[in-house]
Order: C-alpha cells, then structure tokens, then sequence
C-alpha cells in the first residue's frame, strides 16, 4: 500500500486532547482531497496509563483511516521510541511528525508542503522552526522554559546540526522513504531524536529546510525540566555513537543498479575483453593505440621517477607535452601497477568498463540523493545520462569523455554550497579538490560541466528567484573558496601545459565541427535503432557523434516538459538543454533541406581562451544529464501513480517512456583483429641498430592515420624512442595546436605512398631531403613492417637510401645510425 501522506502523532496520557487534535487533522486532510487525495494517520500510545487508546479508537470509528499503535509490553519508553514504531508503520510518500497538542497547528501542514514541492524534490524534509524570523508566537512558554530552550539549541547546533536554529519544534514534513531509513537507523527513545534524526539527515547529505510557522505554547506540556538534562545526556551518548551511514551500507536495489550497470559495460567491450592481446575497438581510429601508449609512458615515467607532463618517447627529439594531451593522470598514475603487470591493453579496456559503469552509478547516486524517491527511476535517469549516445560514441575511443564519475560529485557539492546549512569552508574546500581530480582526469569535460551548470545556474535563478537570493552568497564564497584551494595545486602543471615545452595554443578542427539540426533527431550509428548509413554524413567522424538522441526521445522530452513545466527544475533544465544544443551548432550552421546558413551564438565563444580548443559539438554532451534527470523525474512520477489512476494510463505511459529509450539502446562495440607487433621490435632486435640518443623511423611515420608504431612501443614497453607519432602538439611560429608532428617532406612522402599514391621521381634532391630528415629525427634504424603497398614503400625507402633494405624479425630495415 502506497499513500500521499502519513501523519505520526505520539502520544503518552492525551486523552483530553487527543479527540480534538485527531478531528482537527482529518478535517484538515479531508477538506483538499485535490492534494491529499490518499492520507493515514497513526496514532502511537507509548504506555499510557489513562484513556489514550480509547479515545483513539473512538476517532478511529469516525474516521478509518486512524490507526493506533499500542505499546504492548513494552510500557512507557519515550518519545523517541514511539516515533520508530509510528514511521516504521507508515507507507506514506511523505511523513509528518506532529506532537499531540498541536501547537503547531495542522494548517501549517501547507507551508512545509509547499516548500518541499517548490524545491524540485531537492529538499528531503522540511521542519517547522520556532526561531525563524518569519514565525508568530500566540502564546509563550514561561521564560525560563525558553532560556533552556534557546541555550539547548544553541549547544545542539554546536555539537550536533550546525545551521539548524530549531531541532525541538514538533511539526517535521519528511520524504518518506528518508523517514523510514532515518528513524530505523534511530536508537534514542527520548527527547533527542529530533537531534538524531536531522544529524542522519546531515550525513546522508539530505537537505533540510526550515520554516516559519504558528506556534502556541499548550497547557499540559509532558517536557519537564529534568528532561532537558536527560536531552544533553542523550546528545552525549549521540556523539559517542559509531557512525553508521546509509552509503556505507548501500540498500540492496543500489547494489542491484550498480551490478546492472557493469554488466552493461562489460556487454559493451565484451569484444574486446575477448581476446585483448588481438582485438583492438573498431571505431575508434588510431586512438586505442594512443591511449594504450598514454598508460605505458605514464607508468614507464613513473617506475622510472620521471616527469609525467613530459616524454620523449615519440615525437624524437622534439617530445610530447603530456599535460597538453588527455593522459587522465588521476587514472593513468594510480593504475601504473596494473600496467606494468597486466599492460596497457588491460588498463585500457578497464578504464573504459568500470569507468563507464561508475559513471552511472554516480549519477545515480546523486539523481537518487536529490530529485527523486523511486530508485528505480534514478536507475533509468542515470542509465540515459552515462549510455546515452554521444557518450557511446566517445566511449569507443575517448575515455577521458566517457569516464565521467567525478562530474555528479561535484554537481552536488555545488548544490551543497547553495543550501542554508552549507558549511561555506568545508564544502568549498573539498569542491576545489573534486574540481582538481576532474583536471587530472579530463579539463575539457570539466569546462563543458562548468558551461552546463552555469547555465542551469542562471535559468534556474529567473525561475525561482527566492532560493537564487538565498544561495548566491555561500554558492560565490564557496567557488572562491575551492579556488583558493584549487590553483596553487594545479598552477605549475597548468603552467607547463601551456607554457612548456611543446605547449600549444589551440587546436584546428576544421569546419564541420558543429552539429547539424538534423543529428539530435537521428540515432547513432552504435545505437540499437541505428544506421551508420545515415548517422556517418551528420558528424566528423564515429568517435564525435555528439547528438543523436533521437527523435522519439526529443518528443517525450517535449511531453515530459509540458507536463511538469510547473517545475522551477524542470524550466531550468529544459533551458540548459536548449541552449547547449544551440550552442553545439557552432559558428554557423544550415537549416536541414535548405541552403540557408546561420550565425550561431557559438561564434562569439569560438576564438576565446580555452573554447578555442573545443570541438563545438560536443556541447550537445551536457543535453545527457539534463535528459536523463527529465527521464528520472517522469519515472518518479509514474512510480508514484496513485491507485485512482487507471492502469490503461500507466500502461500507456510506461510505454511510451520504453519505446523512446529502447531505440538508443547502445550495442555492443564492434572489434577487429590488430597487427602483431613485427618479431624485430617484439624480441627486443632493434636495441643492436639504435643506440643512446637515436630513434626508430617507422615506414610510414606515425601520425593520426597510422599509429600502429605507439602500440610496438606499448606493448614492449617504450624503451626506444620513435620518430613523429599522435598527439597533440605545436605547428608553425604561431604554435597551432594540430594532431601529430609538424610535418615534413619525407613524411608526406611515405604517407601518400601508403594510401595509394605515385611513387616520384627520386633524385638527389628527394635523397637530400631524407638525409636532412633523418639527421632531425636522429635516426638510428628505418623500419618497414609488413602492411598494404608495402611493395611501393620498400622500393621508396631503398631509392630515397641509396640501397636495400635487409628483412630482420619479418620486417624490412635500413640501419641508418652511427652503428651502421
């Protein structure tokens, strides 16, 4: 049985007061059926030695929907334990908590509602405070009462719920799964489960509001002064408690959702975990034989004590800023052992499994923690906002993209900054290490977080300027705060990656990098729906495929939005959307079917620092968390459905939430087999022809096209440095940033001859040009694998060398250093 709302009301000797009180709640509740269209309330009788039952059972005859709860045997423990047994009995979406004399009266029972609903779900509890400004206070208690009460409180925010001005008011409006979990938690029987509870609340990172009410003191009060000492005592023992948490102890369905997702992702790469030392990601390019190369040299630096920004390992002699590549030093550092153990393919493969499954999980974490009660719903959300499909599509080939767990965490802390109990130093402190990890991991993601949250920020400031007013001090004290901590430990490392060695200044994408209209209404390629045919043609390449949502997701979105447009959250989130995918178009764009070109507002981002680097279409990114919370949100509600509903409208709508996921389902990555790396470099023969300070040429040099020369340095570990490469590096005197080595004559040269181009009249100029080249990249040995056109690249070396090349380890070498 699921209802709207279940009233707790403890009671030891009330039955005076108890009819009236009883009358006046169902009364309340009754009179809108429109909002509490299904309601219980439950009575608990902790022991009472006078009439107490009896008068609830006569309510209970007026109205059925009172039920009383005896204590037994039990007698009379406190307040405290009467609360535990009248929530764990509850089945109410929310609780409230009211004492028996109503000095609250019920009719503030719309105040709390009120602020819980206009909050989005963000809020966990609301509570009635006697201190807030706000409030009116008919009658007083006597003035020593208060004094106790006052310095009471002030030692409870001390020691227990900083932030909190009124832990003692019994009037508390709880989400009531929350409820159940922190009152089960609960051990106290007395006066201080107030305090116990809230402290839950507090931990689990669950927010509370407090807010003004009526309040009267009543004639007949059961708190006696004794029972304030008999409350410092229970906050003594409360603080010498062991802490337990409800994320140490995660619930079975967490477990469940987070065991789905690993299956998911293992489904995913199961290709590739097949065989790893054979398969190699389809579409991904040339860069899982980067990324493998990323973790080698990462690890080799680090078993070595070397610097970690820098190698020289490709690109000889020039190098490779490291900082200025995607190397995800928070991973790639950490996972050394695994790499030197297991190699890099293994870390490769697991960074992207168990990465991609902790990224739903954290966004299940916070979806769960913030916006809704069902788990299940979070599940589905977090599940839309890790596997969407522009995260696919990055998760073939860019991890530092698709690996993502950090993000939720410091979406929350941030929210933790705007809440009126936020601890301004603390949470800023630890949002400016969360945001220093991020950087480690990947700064383009975090940039395009940044962009995500400030304009969330911002629309969600025009729909509900009360809270934007409240929390725009501690949220801009906290930033300041996590900058503080944030720039000295990323100064020198940012310094290097745009100052240092082989620093660059942006990177050339061309002019396709925009989305079109038409790629947020079609699936991906990966997607279960898919078609490569029509997916290929709307992005620069299968690891950019940036949008794709599909067309049915975008039309239940747009349902979803009108339903639920009444949401602060909801307008904020679809503004977000918007915005980003406008923003994803780029500098211009054509309108579908049309030669109509536009400016885009991207234009105005395009030549400035840090976005000058970014491939616009990847904005479209931070339209997954905001589908996926929209997703979430609609789930809740139809979790929710009350009884009344008829099942032909769940039916309908549970479909209609299937048949727009269901396409975009993600299948699994495809795989083909990858060349073996040639005996000459796999059995250690090339350290006879290249000595201290000379280089391995392969035939043709690594670049974007063809980096298979990074996984002969990874899979042997990189030992011996290697000529040109893929990377991100400096071209020209302005310093572009550009993929791969600058390139030069030589190297163009063995590349067009590679993919089919004609082999040139070699003479000496063509002869003096490799020389030249060969001196710049120190070359010790020339290297020839075997591969297509191999014929036409033989005899292209051999020319350009003046002589044959001699077949050693299955490839076809030149030794052209000073030991040759």
């Amino acid at each position: 049985m699921s209802v709207d709302l279940t009233v707790v009301v403890p009671a030891y000797n009330e039955e005076r007061r108890l009819g009236p009180t009883l009358d006046a709640i169902s009364a309340h509740l009754r009179a809108d059926p429109g909002r509490w269209d299904s309601w219980e309330l439950i009575v608990v009788d902790d022991g009472s030695t006078d009439g107490t039952a009896d008068a609830v059972r006569a309510a209970a005859a007026r109205e059925p929907r009172i039920q009383l709860v005896e204590a037994g045997a039990e007698g009379n423990r406190g307040k405290g334990n009467a609360l535990r047994r009248g929530v764990a009995a509850s089945h109410g979406r929310m609780v409230l908590v009211t004492d028996a004399d109503l000095a609250t009266p019920i009719e503030e029972l719309d105040r709390l509602d009120k602020e819980l609903s206009d909050e989005d779900g963000r809020l966990s509890a609301t509570i009635g405070s006697r201190a807030h400004p706000d409030s009116a206070i008919d009658v007083h208690q006597r003035r020593i009462r208060e004094w106790l009460g006052r310095m009471g409180n002030r030692l409870i925010r001390a020691v227990a719920v900083p932030g909190i001005r009124d832990t003692q008011c019994g009037f508390k409006l709880f989400d009531g799964d929350k409820a159940r979990t922190a009152f089960a938690d609960a051990r106290l029987d007395g006066w201080g489960i107030d305090v116990e509870i809230l402290q839950f609340f507090r931990r689990q990172g669950w927010p509370v509001a407090e807010v003004p009410v009526r309040w009267a003191h009543q004639e007949g009060s059961k708190v006696r002064p004794a029972d304030y000492g008999k409350v410092l005592l229970e906050l003594v023992r409360l603080k010498t408690r062991p802490t337990q948490s409800v994320r140490r102890r995660p619930r079975p369905v967490d477990l469940a959702v987070a065991g789905l997702f690993l299956l998911a992702s293992v489904i995913l790469y199961k290709g590739l975990w097949a065989d790893l030392d054979h398969r190699y990601l389809a579409d991904s390019g040339q860069d899982q034989n980067q990324w493998e190369w990323f973790f080698a040299v990462t690890a080799d630096n680090v078993a070595h004590l070397s610097n970690p920004l820098f190698t020289t390992a490709q690109n000889f002699p020039d190098g490779v800023n490291l900082m200025a590549n995607t190397v995800m030093l928070g991973l790639s550092v950490p996972l050394t052992p695994v790499t030197l153990t297991l190699g890099p393919t293994v870390t490769w493969a697991l960074v992207l499994t168990v990465g991609l499954a902790a990224t739903a999980v954290a966004w299940y974490w916070l979806i769960a923690k913030r916006l809704v009660r069902s788990r299940w719903a979070a599940a589905v959300g977090a599940a839309l906002c890790a596997f969407a499909p522009p995260m696919i599509s990055h998760a073939t080939a860019h991890p530092n993209f698709a690996v993502l767990f950090m993000i939720p965490v410091i979406v929350d802390r941030a929210l933790r900054l705007c809440e009126r109990d936020a601890r301004v130093v603390r949470d800023g402190a630890l949002l400016g290490l969360f945001a220093t990890y991020q950087i480690f991991l990947g700064e383009e993601p975090l940039l395009l977080a940044a962009m995500g949250m400030l304009l969330f920020a911002l629309s969600y400031a025009l729909a509900n300027r009360e809270t934007a007013r409240a929390a725009w001090r501690p949220l801009l004290k906290g930033v300041g705060v996590a900058a503080a901590v944030c720039l000295p430990l990323v100064a020198y490392p940012l310094y290097w990656q745009f100052f240092g060695p082989q620093s660059y200044h942006s990177v050339l994408h061309g002019d396709r990098a925009g989305n079109s209209p038409l790629a947020f209404l079609e699936f991906s390629g990966r997607a279960l729906f898919g078609d490569e045919a029509r997916a290929d043609p709307l992005a620069i390449n299968r690891t950019e495929q940036n949008a794709f949502y599909g067309w049915p997701l975008v039309g239940l979105t747009f349902a979803i939005v009108i339903s639920l447009w009444r949401l602060a959250l909801v307008k904020a989130l679809t503004f977000t959307a918007l915005a980003a995918a406008l923003l994803s178009l780029g500098p211009k764009f054509r309108i579908p079917y049309t030669d109509m070109i536009l400016t885009g507002p991207w234009r105005a981002l395009a030549h400035q620092p840090l976005f000058e680097s970014v491939i616009e279409s990847r904005v479209a990114m931070i339209c997954a968390p905001a589908l996926g919370i929209l997703v979430a949100l609609a789930a809740d509600r139809l979790n929710a459905f009350p009884d009344s509903v008829p099942r032909l409208h769940r039916t309908l709508a549970t479909t209609a939430l299937a048949l727009a996921l269901v396409p975009i389902v993600p299948t699994p990555m495809p795989t083909r087999d990858r060349p073996d790396v040639p005996a000459f470099i796999a059995e250690g023969m090339w350290k006879s022809y290249v000595a201290e300070g000379e280089s391995v040429v392969p035939v043709p040099l690594p670049d974007p096209g063809n980096a298979e020369a990074l996984h002969w340095q990874s899979a042997t570990a990189p030992h011996f440095p290697v000529a040109h490469g893929y990377f991100n590096g400096p071209w020209g005197p302005d310093r572009i940033g550009i993929y791969g080595a600058s390139p030069r004559h030589t190297s163009n040269l063995l590349r067009d001859i590679r993919y089919g181009g004609r082999i040139p009249t070699i003479g000496p100029n063509w002869q003096a040009q490799a020389r030249a080249d060969l001196t710049h990249w120190r070359a010790g040995v020339v290297v020839l694998a075997p591969q297509d056109n191999e014929a036409a690249l033989y005899r292209t070396v051999s020319k350009l060398l003046g002589r044959p090349g001699e077949r050693v380890g299955g490839a076809w070498i030149w030794d052209v250093g000073s030991t040759g």
